[in-house]
């Protein structure tokens, strides 16, 4: 059921890691919390919780490193380097993970981006920049402004891998796109989440007509993973065959 592809990213120059649970099913692209790599999502158990979908051939699940996030996470390079790795991070799924995941299902199938965290922060920028390649994206008690956790001005490669930043002024073909997906923004209220964050990106989505939904678990739910344990298996199932 496990797979697991490891290559070169001449994007990012450096390797970057591709795991596969399940044979058949919708692609669901999961992106591992800041400092999470692709098997993050299996030793916290959150592919445990989705076995029942992917037993069912309901849904086919991919994880790749959150490499941009690891630098953020070690402090690697000046913030212009971490906003850089960023923007080539979004580059390198969309030109080479998302590939790899079409010729492993034999098709260009729409995929559903998820994450938690700055996983949620990805998953939201990738449906954004590249809707053609996403359905849906499942955000689960996201964080979606990092210019202060990378540190310093934003620069043109934050601006553009940043869906805050470059949404309001997005136009044309890649916004008509846009406006046919859907877009879960969910967060607890509990302990380390602000539900805020939420919403300020709901507001941007609608003000530029893209389809949103704000769910609130309320203060049973802090920014942990058995809170997305919960979440993920709901959404999945509402917006899977």
């Amino acid at each position: 059921m496990k797979v697991t592809e490891r290559w070169f990213s001449h994007r990012m120059h450096r390797d970057i890691t591709l795991v596969r649970w399940g044979h058949f099913g919708t692609p669901v692209l999961l992106f591992p919390t800041a400092g999470g790599d692709a098997e993050e999502v299996e030793r916290n158990q959150l592919i445990a919780h989705l076995e029942p979908l992917i037993e069912e051939g309901r849904v086919k699940v991919y994880s790749c490193d959150s490499v941009a996030g690891m630098a953020l996470v070690r402090r690697e390079g000046s913030p212009e380097h971490r906003m850089w790795l960023f923007n080539q991070f979004h580059d390198a799924v969309a030109h080479e993970v998302i590939p790899a995941i079409h010729a492993d299902v034999r098709g260009p199938l729409p995929i559903v981006a998820a994450g938690s965290s700055i996983g949620a922060f990805n998953a939201l920028a990738m449906t954004c920049r590249f809707p053609h390649l996403f359905g849906a994206a499942i955000c689960m008690s996201g964080t979606y402004r990092l210019e202060t956790l990378i540190g310093g001005p934003v620069t043109e490669d934050l601006y553009f891998a940043s869906p805050m930043h470059f949404l309001p002024g997005l136009e044309g073909p890649q916004l008509d796109e846009l406006r046919r997906r859907f877009v879960v923004l969910a967060s607890g209220t509990g302990e380390w989440e602000d539900i805020g964050e939420a919403w300020a990106v709901a507001h941007v989505l609608g003000s530029k007509g893209v389809p949103n939904r704000v769910d609130d678990w309320g203060p049973a739910y802090p920014h942990d993973w058995a809170t997305w344990w919960q979440m993920l298996p709901v959404y999945l199932d509402e917006l899977v065959p």
